[in-house]
């Protein structure tokens, strides 16, 4: 078990940081969206 442990631990490092980079990415994203959106609504009216 103990030795299982640390490896499990390893594998779910690397999955962990893939996950956060895809947050920043698809939120950044959004945001970029948001704000295009906002400014295409001012230039409209």
């Amino acid at each position: 078990m103990n030795r299982k442990k640390p490896t499990y631990l390893q594998q779910r490092k690397p999955k962990e940081t893939v996950n956060k980079k895809l947050i920043i990415g698809t939120s950044s994203v959004f945001a970029a969206i948001v704000i295009i959106m906002i400014l295409l609504f001012i230039f409209n009216k």
